[in-house]
Parts: C-alpha cells; structure tokens; sequence
C-alpha cells in the first residue's frame, strides 16, 4: 500500500519528475503526458460516478483502479522487473462487458452526439480523454519501451465508456443528424 506522509516535495519545481525507479525526467515527456492523461481520464470517470448506479457504477469503480494500474505501469520503465503492469485479462474482461451491454442496445444507424443524461455526457467526455491517453501512450512508445497491454486496455476503455454511455441513455441517444443546419 502506498503511505504518503508529505504531500509537497519541490522536486518538480524544475520541470521534471520522477519515474517509478526512481529516475527523472522532464514533465513533458511523452510518457508522462500518457500518465497524466490516464489520471485525467480517471477524473472524469469520477465525475460520471455521480450519476451511475448499480452495475455501471461497479464496472466504473474497477476501471477507476485499473487506470492507477495502467498509470503505474505508463509511470514505470519496462527494465523494472516485477513491476505493476496491464495485462491482457483487464482487457478481455472490458471486451466481454461491452458484447454483454451492447447485446441490449439498438443497432446504430447514425453517430451519437454526446449527451442524453448527465451519466451519458461524462462518459462521453471520459472516453475522448481515454483516447487522447491511447495517442499519447502510443506516442511514448515511439520512443521507448512501452508495455502494449497498457495500451491495447486504453483502446478498449474507450469503446466500453461508449457502450455505456449508450447503455445509460436507455436508448435515448442524441443521433448525428448530417448537414441538419444548413
């Protein structure tokens, strides 16, 4: 468990933090930009929280852990042995959630706008930052090593925020009309 005592340090008053091992870097490094937007994501899936119940709210409260796992792991080189990583059953189990919801909902015969209710807007939002987080993860491993499940997690976080988001319209969804103010 994580014990902290202090919650300013001055460490970062030069622009750079630190990694999981310890070393430093700057606070505009890719990787870190992936971590901080996973952390952003969680925010908003917080904010969703408000207005969930029931099963979303228990699907929502694992994800909310699972993006500190995948932030830890975004946060930690690949050279660190045993470190807290992504791993492909995180994964699958947000597939099989979204065959079972999306297995209730109408086909789409249009894009959604966000919104609808208050739960369907943030998991709107909650997903566009998911997919900022996913470029920016891919970004980072441009760069350097970065672990794949964390990313292949990030790609499917954001289709299940959008099945929920669906789902919690109950078919209210606000559909895409095309060229409807011209």
């Amino acid at each position: 468990m994580v014990k902290l005592n202090r919650i300013y340090t001055r460490t970062g008053d030069d622009g750079k933090t630190g990694l999981a091992d310890g070393s430093r870097v700057s606070k505009t490094a890719a990787r870190v930009a992936a971590y901080g937007t996973v952390d952003e994501a969680n925010g908003v899936i917080g904010l969703a929280r408000l207005h969930t119940a029931g099963e979303a709210d228990a699907m929502l409260a694992r994800i909310q852990n699972e993006l500190f796992d995948v932030g830890a792991d975004l946060a930690t080189p690949d050279r660190v042995e045993g470190a807290l990583r992504a791993v492909a059953s995180q994964t699958a189990r947000l597939e099989a959630e979204i065959d079972a919801m999306n297995a209730t909902l109408d086909p789409l015969n249009s894009f959604i706008l966000p919104g609808g209710s208050p739960a369907s807007a943030w998991l709107h939002l909650a997903r566009t930052v998911v997919r900022r987080a996913e470029r920016l993860a891919v970004e980072a491993a441009v760069a350097e090593p970065i672990n794949p499940e964390a990313i292949a997690y990030l790609n499917r976080l954001s289709d299940h925020l959008f099945v929920l988001a669906r789902a919690e319209n109950d078919g209210r969804d606000v559909l895409w009309v095309p060229g409807a103010s011209r």
